[in-house]
């Protein structure tokens, strides 16, 4: 039976109302901002997105090698900007935004550890493709969370990393020989049927910084972080040979080295000096953006963007694995 990527049954935090009572209600989490949902009626009613934008009601992203100083950035320029900051997703992304005390098991969380990744990448199991795969699900909700805040307060949003450049840590781990072809193979057509249903950022911020410094910096630090210099050099020869020439032809881009961007009023300036006058976003209106609206709050929806019915080793587990590991998971929400 092929493991589903998200998890066999959403944690139970949304409630719903049924013969007069609260009962709880399976389901992903619901807006991170708004208790009630957006729907037709709000529209016919007369609620708008576009009267709420402003200069920076803008997806931005801050994409760069590990170690790049990413997350510092990020944060400065959200703050100057006046804009939302949203940490990096992990593989427990779905725990922080329902609110879950603990994070749950990780056989409710992807079957996959990052863990194991830094000490065993060729591992047999094939966690290393479970991690990509469920890291790019991971990006996706979290996407999705930041369009929906955009469209529901006008308020930008500001990002690490994207599922737009997600891609380069698969290039990565199919060129050191972490996981199979078949594997990239079936990443690709996931991809093809749901970043299509996404707008691109309206601008890329890419921190350039060399991958030997990048090894020397993960090394002092001491974090479990896989030092691999080839495997780091494989991260950003993807950024610069694939996910920034593809970019670039939707996206505003802005290229930094590490010592640039410790000068955030001077990215604060570039980036008021840009036009904007390029993507898919310009061609969206009212209408448009309610069918996004509705799109981006349906989590459950975005979560099956990644299921398609192909047998793949890595990601399949029998019938009865599947039986105890539903159970188990019915068994924390009794």
């Amino acid at each position: 039976m092929a493991l589903t990527v998200v998890r066999f049954l959403f944690p139970a935090r949304t409630t719903a109302v049924r013969a007069g009572s609260v009962v709880q209600k399976a389901g992903i989490h619901s807006s991170p901002g708004r208790s009630l949902e957006y729907g037709w009626w709000a529209y016919i009613l007369g609620e708008r997105t576009t009267p709420r934008f402003k200069q920076y009601s803008k997806i931005i992203t801050i994409d760069g090698n590990l170690a790049s100083g990413k997350g510092a950035l990020a944060q400065k320029l959200a703050d100057k900007l006046g804009m939302l900051y949203m940490p990096e997703a992990d593989t427990f992304y779905v725990d922080r935004m329902t609110g879950e005390k603990e994070p749950l098991p990780r056989d409710f969380n992807g079957m996959c550890s990052l863990e194991k990744f830094y000490a065993d990448p060729k591992a047999a199991d094939g966690n290393s493709y479970r991690l990509q795969l469920w890291m790019y699900t991971m990006r996706l909700l979290q996407y999705s969370d930041a369009i929906e805040h955009l469209l529901a307060t006008g308020q930008g949003v500001i990002l690490e990393r994207s599922p737009f450049s997600d891609m380069v840590f698969l290039d990565a781990m199919f060129n050191q020989g972490y996981i199979r072809k078949e594997c990239v193979n079936h990443y690709n057509e996931i991809k093809t049927i749901s970043i299509c249903e996404f707008l691109p950022p309206h601008l890329v911020l890419y921190i350039d910084q060399p991958a030997e410094e990048v090894q020397k910096k993960l090394k002092q630090s001491g974090k479990p972080h896989l030092q691999n210099l080839q495997y780091l050099k494989s991260i950003e020869d993807s950024y610069k040979k694939t996910f920034l020439p593809s970019i670039r032809e939707t996206s505003e881009l802005l290229v930094y080295d590490t010592t640039q961007t410790q000068d955030v009023e001077r990215v604060v300036e570039d980036i008021e000096y840009l036009k904007f006058d390029k993507g898919p976003w310009l061609e969206q209106d009212d209408i448009s953006y309610h069918y996004m609206r509705k799109l981006v709050q349906d989590k459950q929806r975005i979560g099956s963007l990644t299921h398609i019915p192909v047998f793949l080793p890595e990601i399949t587990i029998g019938a009865h694995d599947y039986d105890q590991k539903y159970y188990a998971y019915r068994a924390l929400f009794p």
